[in-house]
């Protein structure tokens, strides 16, 4: 299992970015596959899932700016993220549903094999 995040970068407040996570070495149209963050010192957090349905959701952290969605042909993944606030300056992995994802799956803890990451830092 691989994945790969990209697209992060610097941004002004208010402004938007599209992460990418590219997936190989698993049936990626299988999985519920997911986004999460991390600042240095603290916990991973989760902040979207989507179905192979494409069915989403989102913690209330980033709903209504942030859209989860994939492409199921080209096994990618992507998070575009708007109205960015400083607050959502971290690193941001996406993930592959794990054991145990049924019981959180809108917790870090029910996703696994995340990938290294990509910097997102918003600021003036």
């Amino acid at each position: 299992v691989r994945l790969a995040e990209s697209g992060g970068g610097l941004v002004q407040p208010g402004g938007s970015l599209r992460l990418s996570c590219v997936a190989s070495g698993f049936t990626f149209p299988s999985y519920d596959m997911g986004w999460a963050r991390q600042v240095p010192g603290k916990d991973l957090e989760w902040l979207a899932g989507i179905h192979p349905n494409e069915d989403t959701w989102y913690a209330d952290s980033v709903k209504g700016r942030f859209t989860i969605s994939r492409d199921n042909v080209n096994y990618k993944l992507y998070l575009q993220m708007n109205n960015l606030k400083p607050d959502d300056t971290a690193v941001y992995h996406c993930g592959r549903e794990g054991r145990n994802f049924a019981t959180y799956r809108d917790s870090a803890l029910g996703y696994d094999n995340w990938g290294r990451g990509t910097q997102v830092t918003v600021s003036v």
